[in-house]
Order: C-alpha cells, then structure tokens, then sequence
C-alpha cells in the first residue's frame, strides 16, 4: 500500500496533512476548519482542564463529523519544592519592575502531565487521533486506546526516537525536526539535545521504522510538502503556516511578529517553559539567555514568565516581551497581496500544500520519473530542476 494512503486510511483523511496541535493557539474552529478542509485538525490539551477538554472537543464535533487529533504532553512531574526560584525571580524582577508587575510569581504546575482523569476522558472522547508529546504512556495504555479505536501518535526528534515509538505501539511517528516551532519533543536524550533538522532527520526515521512517518519543522509550503514526500514521509505536520488565519487564537501583537519574522527571527529558548521551545527573538530571549540554566522545571517555568508575556501583549511591545511560537515559525507566514487572510485560506492551505500548480512531485511517481526521465546514464546527474505537472492520485 502506498505510504500516503495508509496514513489517510488510519488517520480518517482524505490528504496526509495535519494541522500542529499548538497548545495555546489551536481552536476548535481551526481543527475544524482543517479537517472539513481534508487535512487532520488538532487541539493542543495538554494544558487544558478536564472540563476545558469536553467543552473544547463538543465544539470541534458541532462544527465537523471529520477526524481530528486530540494531544498531550507525557512529562515526568516537576519537583517544585526541590527547585531554587531564587535565582530566576532575581534575573526577572527587572522586567517586572519595569512594567509594574509586582513580585515574581513563585514557579508552579499550571497543569498536570496526562493522567488516568484525561485517560478516562479521552477513553470517553474518542477522537479518531490521539498524539503525544515528549513519549508516549505505558504500553497498556496505548493498547487501551487502540482498543477503543484510536490511533496513536508521538513525536521523535532522533531515529532512537522512533525505534523507541513504535516499539511502545505508535501507530505512525512524528519526525519533528530542529526546525519546528513549540516544544521540541526530545525524550530519550538530555532536553537540549535531538536538534537533528527535518530533511536530515526523515529519511533516518524513515529507514528505521515500519509505521507511516510524518515529517514536521519549518514546512511552510508545497516545495517543503514535496521534499518530505520526497524523502520518504507519508505525510507533513504544519502549524506556523495556519497561525495567519483569523480562527487561531494568536494576539494580534504576536500576528503581526510573525508576519515580519525572516529567516533568523527565531531563537530555541528554555526561558518560556523549562523545555526548548522556539520563540520570536526579542529582548528577552536575548538578555536572559545567560540565565536559561537557572530555569524552573517544565512546566512550572511558565507562571514565572507569563505575566510578562501577557504585558507585552497589552503593551503592543513583543519586541521585548514576546512568547513561545507553536508551529514551523521558520518559515514567513503567507498572506494575500492585500495583508488579509481570509476564512477560505485554510481550505486553500490545505490544497495548496499537496496540489499547487506544477511545483509538487508526488513521492510515489518520483522514483519512477528519475528512472524514465533524468537518469539514462546511471553516471549522469541532472543540472536543473524539472517541475513535473501532477494533481494529487486519487
């Protein structure tokens, strides 16, 4: 079977595209619209109540009868109480003081790593998708999901990671690349390591693993699809590509940020969370990166920092008090000529991504197409590009 088609087969889509979970910034009308579109659409859980995770997940059924991914994050607990905040609160308390915030807060668990409560209500749930973050739980409960009909998903950043994945019953692997905005989902390894990039990282994972392989980092639009494709994916995660568009819950502030972002805008930070994550460089990533090591455990960094995010939003000032960007920021945010995004670009997204114009060669034909076309001469490299015309097999 192609590898496309049975990631759409078990995933319930028609395209092999998924929308990145983004916690934080994903909506149930941007899972909605992703998948109504043909593509997977995602809602970011892991720091979600149980009670936020049933109203958010009704909502995505009212708007959809499509497939979509619910996701969480499998983290060791903090120790808290074994942390020193006093160095951290010390190295914040100028930007607090400075925007009239008071105290720093001292660092805390905003939410707890998935449990038997999000168990149960994702046993409950059933969406058709259940993707996880920095692992996955224990093999039982991975049985327990496949049982009730789920498919299950995890992110590697190495091909150890992948190993590990589909030995503990993932039923497709995540090759996130150093690229990807978010959290990078390095397990196996020390936090700051499993900086392999996309395009390295895929044909790795792609080697190592029988399950589909999906790849994600800095894929922005249909020459990046077409690489992955390329190197063997089944499909491609995007998130940063989907942020422009009004039904994200992204800050106008933070919009604008992302619009301007090059190439070089962006910076991996533990400053945010207690993980690497990738940000906006701005003033903050900049002068407290001296102080990175000295950051709480993840998540309980995040109370300490957030109350400066939120000003810097108030404030219209991200330059200096910016915040984590979920998805593949590397990459510019599209937009019309006019600087509008329009309810209808993430259906023309989602297109655009596997079927634009003459610019895509699907994986499947590739091989086929060097042997009949380019490469007569087993010795003989071809010196241009050659844009091959191909709409999406049915």
């Amino acid at each position: 079977m192609d590898k496309s088609a049975a990631l759409t087969g078990l995933i319930g889509t028609e395209l092999p595209i998924l929308l990145a979970p983004m916690a934080g910034a994903s909506t149930p009308e941007l899972a909605a619209a992703v998948s109504n579109a043909g593509g997977l659409g995602a809602l970011g859980s892991a720091m979600m109540s149980a009670a936020d995770l049933r109203r958010e997940t009704e909502a995505v059924r009212a708007l959809t009868n499509k497939s979509f991914n619910l996701n969480f994050f499998v983290h060791h607990e903090p120790d808290v109480a074994g942390y020193d905040a006093k160095p951290m609160q010390k190295a914040l308390s100028g930007y607090f003081g400075e925007l009239g915030l008071g105290e720093v807060p001292p660092p805390s668990v905003p939410a707890p790593a998935f449990n038997e409560e999000m168990l149960e209500l994702l046993l409950e749930l059933r969406p058709r998708v259940a993707s996880f973050h920095f692992g996955l739980p224990s093999p039982a409960i991975v049985e327990r999901l496949k049982d009730a009909g789920m498919a299950v998903i995890g992110s590697a950043t190495t091909a150890a990671e992948a190993r590990a994945l589909e030995s503990g019953g993932a039923d497709a692997v995540i090759a996130q690349g150093h690229e990807a905005g978010g959290h990078r989902g390095t397990f196996l390894d020390h936090v700051d390591l499993g900086t392999v990039g996309t395009m390295a990282l895929v044909p790795q994972v792609v080697d190592v693993v029988r399950v589909p392989v999906i790849a994600a980092g800095g894929i922005g639009d249909a020459r990046g699809v077409a690489a992955a494709f390329m190197l063997g994916a089944a499909g491609v995660q995007l998130g940063t590509a989907y942020l422009a568009c009004p039904e994200a819950k992204v800050h106008p502030v933070h919009r604008k940020a992302l619009a301007e972002a090059s190439d070089h805008s962006t910076v991996v930070t533990k400053i945010f969370s207690g993980r690497p994550a990738r940000a906006i460089r701005n003033r903050l990533t900049e002068e407290m990166r001296w102080h990175e090591d000295a950051a709480a455990p993840f998540p309980a960094q995040r109370p300490m920092i957030a109350p400066l995010t939120s000003a810097g939003a108030k404030t219209g000032r991200p330059v200096i008090f910016g915040k984590p960007v979920k998805g593949d920021e590397q990459q510019v945010v599209r937009h019309r000529s006019d600087g509008v995004v329009d309810f209808a670009v993430i259906k023309n997204l989602v297109v655009d991504f596997v079927r634009e114009h003459d610019q895509i060669v699907f994986a499947g034909d590739f091989q086929h197409f060097l042997q009949q076309r380019l490469v007569a001469d087993a010795g003989s490299v071809p010196r241009h590009c050659v844009r091959l015309r191909h709409a999406w097999p049915s």
